[in-house]
């Protein structure tokens, strides 16, 4: 198996739904062992669900919004398991009243709050997993969508946020490279998960996907936890700073 013996953390787990939980299930399969977060105990209910179909899974909780929180984190998984070959960062929020209207419109403490949780969090739990992570031939995967560089509906500040995500992630190859660090992005098609929900039109999106894009189909789970896969991987080693478009092929189509 390509990840057996390796551990890996998957930050974004929020039920069956989730991307996430997609491409746990597809690292599991392939040997590694996990350790997931949870944000809330709310969600952590969900996680300690799921978690007996893992191969004894890690389960600790960490609010990306605290440093505290993501020092705490990866100082309990130092001692609990002493390193990191693989990082996913399945991260995303915005207020729902930022995913409505105008962009124009958006209101600053809701600006901050995206940009934070959506894409500071990836270099802040990047930096901290640095000495758990570095000169192992390691990976950090995060998650991104093609509204970082078109124009989707009510995706609005979000579109902004992983926009400032995609640039973070050829920085921080940039700056990890020398130790070992790979750091990639997977561009999903629309997937109908707690998070997506909250985008005004989601369901019309994945039908309108269906019907145009290249493949005729919607994305799934499992596709994006195989890329993900891929990219935490061996097979992935000359890969690093490159957003990975998982979408059937949406994103080459003009109109």
């Amino acid at each position: 198996m390509l990840l057996e013996g390796k551990t890996g953390l998957i930050m974004g787990v929020a039920n069956k739904r989730s991307i996430a939980w997609g491409i746990a299930n597809a690292v599991n399969r392939q040997g590694a062992r996990l350790v997931l977060t949870y944000q809330s105990e709310r969600l952590g209910e969900n996680v300690r669900e799921l978690a007996p179909s893992l191969n004894n899974p890690i389960l600790l909780p960490c609010d990306v919004s605290s440093d505290e929180q993501i020092q705490t984190l990866m100082a309990r998984i130092g001692e609990q398991v002493g390193h990191l070959d693989f990082l996913v960062h399945a991260l995303a929020f915005a207020p729902r009243e930022a995913l409505d209207g105008m962009y124009a419109s958006t209101r600053r403490d809701d600006f901050k709050t995206a940009l934070d949780i959506s894409a500071f969090s990836l270099a802040a739990t990047s930096n901290a997993a640095l000495p758990l992570m570095k000169d192992r031939q390691s990976a950090i995967v995060t998650l991104t969508y093609l509204g970082s560089e078109r124009v989707v509906q009510n995706y609005n500040v979000m579109g902004v946020a992983k926009a400032a995500l995609e640039a973070s992630v050829r920085y921080l190859a940039n700056d990890l490279g020398p130790l070992g660090i790979r750091v990639n992005a997977i561009s999903a098609g629309p997937i109908k998960t707690l998070a997506s929900a909250a985008i005004g039109g989601i369901s019309n999106m994945i039908k309108l996907h269906t019907e145009r894009a290249p493949l005729r189909k919607a994305v799934d789970l499992d596709e994006v936890g195989d890329a993900a896969m891929f990219l935490v991987s061996p097979l992935s080693r000359g890969i690093t700073g490159e957003v990975i478009y998982v979408d059937g092929g949406y994103n080459i189509l003009g109109v």
